[in-house]
């Protein structure tokens, strides 16, 4: 009994590989050469997103961090009844 292959094995490899061909010249002339998908591409976007969502990470923690440290009218009303040195001797201890 001989089994005969299924799929892409029947497939020559020289028409798979004008079929690709086909496919990246479609793409090269459909959305032009500056924008064609490749794994550099890719990596690139990838590694540009992760630096922007660092920015905005570190952005928020910025703003947090002003907010929590006296920025309000209630907080500065209440280190001035407690007074300057009161501040230092926390940050002493």
């Amino acid at each position: 009994m001989s089994t005969q292959p299924n799929g892409l094995v029947e497939i020559p490899r020289s028409v798979l590989s004008m079929a690709v061909g086909m496919i990246d010249t479609v793409e090269r002339v459909v959305v032009g050469d500056a924008r064609v998908r490749t794994a550099r591409r890719n990596a690139w976007e990838a590694i540009c997103a992760d630096r922007a969502r660092a920015l905005r990470h570190d952005e928020v923690r910025r703003l947090i961090s002003q907010l929590s440290v006296g920025s309000s009218p209630r907080s500065k009303a209440s280190q001035a009844a407690v007074g300057p040195s009161a501040g230092r001797r926390a940050a002493r201890s």
